[in-house]
């Protein structure tokens, strides 16, 4: 067995897509139930982002995943399998002001649910961090998605990967628009495992707290790849779901 995985590893393809898990293992269904799958409309034009929730009628992604109508499914493993999940439409998107779609700066969204979910044993809300918390170079952190697999095949189960993250002056080397305060750089150049455009949008996550949000690629397609921070947005966030609670 141990053979056949080094053979696979060493013949399949690498896909330099945007959102993908490659190299990730698939999860114990339910055992992330913080996750959404997000369905996109932009432009005569259909998406998929995942995302994460915040409180019972909030849910946070990355604001690159905007659309004119987003519908959340909450409780998912498999995507054929509707049992459980909860499938809510968005009434309200709030990127932040300051997302630049050409710095890909500030890459984060909340979005107002229709309706509270039910909180059970499939759906549950994940913390978030303090703003003093810091990520670390070093730190291992997982990453968990509906995109596609190593081999380019979508993927109905969700997937799950751990990643490293990189100390600031690699994502420096490759872009001068990297910013440290607000961002993270994530992903061992020197390893397959990575994350793309399917996973946009989904959760950081380091010891139960979502610290991230998986944001954008570099042009060269391979790791690193950088996430928003979200210890940095802190306030932008509470002011925005008391916004969203309020109305």
């Amino acid at each position: 067995m141990l053979l056949l995985l080094v053979f696979l590893v060493s013949v399949l393809p690498l896909s330099t897509d945007g959102g993908k898990i490659f190299w990730g293992t698939e999860v114990k269904p339910h055992s992330r139930p913080y996750m959404a799958y997000l369905n996109i409309d932009r432009n005569n034009s259909h998406y998929v982002c995942g995302g994460f929730l915040v409180d019972k009628d909030i849910v946070m992604t990355a604001a690159h995943c905007n659309g004119s109508h987003i519908t959340v499914t909450l409780g998912a493993h498999d995507m054929r399998n509707k049992t459980n999940t909860q499938k809510i439409h968005a009434i309200k998107h709030v990127p932040h002001e300051g997302y630049t779609k050409k710095k890909k700066f500030n890459d984060i969204m909340l979005l107002k649910l229709k309706r509270k979910a039910q909180i059970n044993s499939f759906v549950k809300t994940i913390a978030l961090p303090k703003s003093e918390d810091w990520v670390k170079p070093g730190q291992v952190c997982t990453v968990s998605g509906w995109g596609n697999l190593a081999n380019c095949s979508s993927s109905n189960t969700l997937q799950e990967v751990n990643l490293v993250v990189q100390k600031k002056q690699l994502c420096m080397e490759m872009s001068r628009n990297y910013n440290d305060s607000i961002q993270l750089c994530v992903g061992n150049p020197n390893e397959k495992k990575a994350t793309g455009s399917g996973d946009s949008g989904g959760p950081f996550v380091c010891n139960n707290v979502a610290q991230g949000i998986v944001s954008h690629r570099f042009c060269t397609g391979q790791p690193p790849r950088v996430f928003t921070r979200i210890s940095s947005f802190i306030p932008w966030i509470k002011k925005t779901m008391k916004l969203l609670q309020q109305s």
